[in-house]
């Protein structure tokens, strides 16, 4: 089982989906808990969280620390899950615990960027400041294993 941490601070538009492809996750057993990194005040988060079942903190490292799951999955609010992902993710916790990209769908076009999350253990969060995707997946040496 994992916690995901939503980053939604630059952008939440598209976070009603996500957190809907997520609950199939939920079902499944392999999301225990969603977490929301949103800037204080932020419109319409604190209905969202309350809404989904969701909690609110203000940094990825916050939403770390009050994770209840040793397993992360770090992701943009405007991150769209890949078919399978569920089969994917949980076949990857299975056999590893190493961090690995997790690849989104692609919006946009043949050139455009592939959107990506990480999947982290807990302990890789503590002590860190400022985290955020780019800065996590260039600490972590993630460029090839990809997950989803």
């Amino acid at each position: 089982m994992l916690s995901v941490i939503i980053d939604a601070r630059g952008e939440a538009q598209g976070l009603p989906a996500l957190l809907s492809q997520l609950t199939a996750g939920a079902v499944d057993g392999l999301v225990r808990q969603v977490l929301i990194v949103a800037a204080d005040g932020q419109p319409g988060i604190d209905h969202l969280c309350e809404d989904m079942g969701a909690e609110a903190h203000p940094t990825i490292e916050a939403a770390g620390a009050a994770s209840r799951a040793d397993q992360l999955m770090v992701l943009p609010a405007d991150f769209r899950l890949r078919d399978g992902w569920i089969r994917s993710v949980g076949d990857h916790l299975a056999r590893s615990a190493e961090p690995a990209v997790v690849a989104g769908l692609a919006e946009g076009g043949l050139f455009s960027r592939r959107p990506f999350g990480v999947l982290l253990e807990r302990r890789r969060l503590e002590g860190r400041r400022g985290a955020d995707l780019q800065r996590l997946r260039r600490d972590l040496g993630l460029r090839a294993r990809r997950v989803g």
